[in-house]
Protein backbone atom coordinates (compact mmCIF):
# COMPACT_ATOMS: atom_id res chain seq x y z
CA UNK A 1 0.00 0.00 0.00
CA UNK A 2 2.92 2.36 0.59
CA UNK A 3 3.68 2.42 -3.14
CA UNK A 4 0.25 3.68 -4.14
CA UNK A 5 0.44 7.24 -5.44
CA UNK A 6 -2.16 9.86 -4.59
CA UNK A 7 -1.79 11.62 -7.94
CA UNK A 8 -0.67 11.03 -11.50
CA UNK A 9 -1.91 7.46 -11.57
CA UNK A 10 -1.97 5.71 -14.92
CA UNK A 11 -5.73 6.18 -15.38
CA UNK A 12 -5.56 9.87 -14.44
CA UNK A 13 -2.75 10.45 -16.91
CA UNK A 14 -4.62 8.68 -19.73
CA UNK A 15 -7.76 10.70 -19.04
CA UNK A 16 -5.89 14.01 -18.86
CA UNK A 17 -4.03 13.36 -22.12
CA UNK A 18 -7.33 12.83 -23.91
CA UNK A 19 -8.75 16.08 -22.48
CA UNK A 20 -5.61 17.94 -23.54
CA UNK A 21 -5.87 16.59 -27.11
CA UNK A 22 -9.41 17.98 -27.28
CA UNK A 23 -8.13 21.46 -26.38
CA UNK A 24 -9.11 21.61 -22.71
CA UNK A 25 -6.62 23.36 -20.44
CA UNK A 26 -6.75 22.51 -16.77
CA UNK A 27 -5.02 22.45 -13.42
CA UNK A 28 -4.22 19.08 -11.93
CA UNK A 29 -4.40 18.16 -8.25
CA UNK A 30 -4.71 21.79 -7.20
CA UNK A 31 -4.64 22.26 -3.44
CA UNK A 32 -6.45 25.60 -3.83
CA UNK A 33 -9.75 23.80 -4.34
CA UNK A 34 -11.78 21.92 -1.77
CA UNK A 35 -11.19 18.17 -1.89
CA UNK A 36 -8.11 18.57 -4.12
CA UNK A 37 -9.77 17.60 -7.43
CA UNK A 38 -7.78 15.62 -9.98
CA UNK A 39 -8.69 18.09 -12.75
CA UNK A 40 -9.96 21.67 -12.48
CA UNK A 41 -11.34 23.64 -15.43
CA UNK A 42 -11.62 27.00 -13.70
CA UNK A 43 -13.02 28.97 -16.67
CA UNK A 44 -15.86 26.49 -17.02
CA UNK A 45 -16.36 26.01 -13.26
CA UNK A 46 -15.82 22.25 -13.53
CA UNK A 47 -14.01 19.83 -11.24
CA UNK A 48 -13.32 16.22 -12.14
CA UNK A 49 -12.44 13.44 -9.72
CA UNK A 50 -11.16 10.09 -10.96
CA UNK A 51 -12.06 7.55 -8.29
CA UNK A 52 -10.30 4.23 -7.96
CA UNK A 53 -12.56 1.29 -7.26
CA UNK A 54 -10.75 0.25 -4.09
CA UNK A 55 -10.26 3.61 -2.33
CA UNK A 56 -13.75 4.92 -3.05
CA UNK A 57 -15.72 1.73 -2.41
CA UNK A 58 -17.00 0.74 -5.85
CA UNK A 59 -19.90 -1.65 -5.31
CA UNK A 60 -18.79 -3.82 -8.26
CA UNK A 61 -15.04 -4.05 -7.78
CA UNK A 62 -14.03 -3.09 -4.23
CA UNK A 63 -12.57 -6.06 -2.38
CA UNK A 64 -11.94 -5.34 1.29
CA UNK A 65 -8.70 -6.97 2.53
CA UNK A 66 -9.30 -9.69 5.10
CA UNK A 67 -6.43 -8.49 7.27
CA UNK A 68 -7.48 -5.54 9.50
CA UNK A 69 -10.94 -5.62 7.92
CA UNK A 70 -12.51 -3.18 10.41
CA UNK A 71 -9.79 -0.60 9.66
CA UNK A 72 -10.39 -0.83 5.92
CA UNK A 73 -14.16 -0.65 6.28
CA UNK A 74 -13.85 2.57 8.32
CA UNK A 75 -11.26 4.01 5.95
CA UNK A 76 -13.32 3.42 2.82
CA UNK A 77 -16.54 4.56 4.52
CA UNK A 78 -14.82 7.82 5.45
CA UNK A 79 -13.63 8.28 1.87
CA UNK A 80 -17.19 7.82 0.60
CA UNK A 81 -18.49 10.31 3.19
CA UNK A 82 -15.79 12.81 2.17
CA UNK A 83 -16.82 12.40 -1.48
CA UNK A 84 -20.37 13.39 -0.51
CA UNK A 85 -19.10 16.45 1.41
CA UNK A 86 -17.07 17.56 -1.60
CA UNK A 87 -20.04 17.10 -3.94
CA UNK A 88 -22.23 19.17 -1.62
CA UNK A 89 -19.62 21.94 -1.46
CA UNK A 90 -19.31 22.28 -5.23
CA UNK A 91 -23.07 22.10 -5.79
CA UNK A 92 -23.44 24.98 -3.34
CA UNK A 93 -20.77 26.95 -5.26
CA UNK A 94 -22.65 26.19 -8.52
CA UNK A 95 -19.76 24.28 -10.06
CA UNK A 96 -20.18 21.16 -12.14
CA UNK A 97 -18.66 18.14 -10.47
CA UNK A 98 -17.86 14.89 -12.24
CA UNK A 99 -16.75 11.62 -10.70
CA UNK A 100 -15.43 8.92 -12.98
CA UNK A 101 -14.78 5.39 -11.82
CA UNK A 102 -11.49 3.74 -12.65
CA UNK A 103 -13.28 0.81 -14.30
CA UNK A 104 -15.12 3.14 -16.71
CA UNK A 105 -11.83 4.56 -17.97
CA UNK A 106 -10.27 1.11 -18.26
CA UNK A 107 -13.31 -0.11 -20.20
CA UNK A 108 -13.24 2.76 -22.70
CA UNK A 109 -11.31 5.94 -22.03
CA UNK A 110 -12.61 7.50 -25.25
CA UNK A 111 -16.21 6.96 -24.21
CA UNK A 112 -15.53 8.28 -20.69
CA UNK A 113 -13.86 11.44 -22.03
CA UNK A 114 -16.58 11.98 -24.64
CA UNK A 115 -19.28 11.70 -21.98
CA UNK A 116 -17.59 14.32 -19.80
CA UNK A 117 -16.88 16.67 -22.71
CA UNK A 118 -20.49 16.44 -23.82
CA UNK A 119 -21.76 17.31 -20.32
CA UNK A 120 -19.24 20.15 -19.88
CA UNK A 121 -20.41 21.76 -23.11
CA UNK A 122 -24.07 21.67 -22.08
Amino acid sequence: MSRIKSRDSKIETLFRKELWKLGFRYRKNSGKYFGKPDIVLKQRKVVIFIDSCFWHGCKKHCRIPTVRKSYWLKKIARNVARDKEVKKHYKKQEWKIFRIWEHKIKLSKDRAVAGIVERIAS
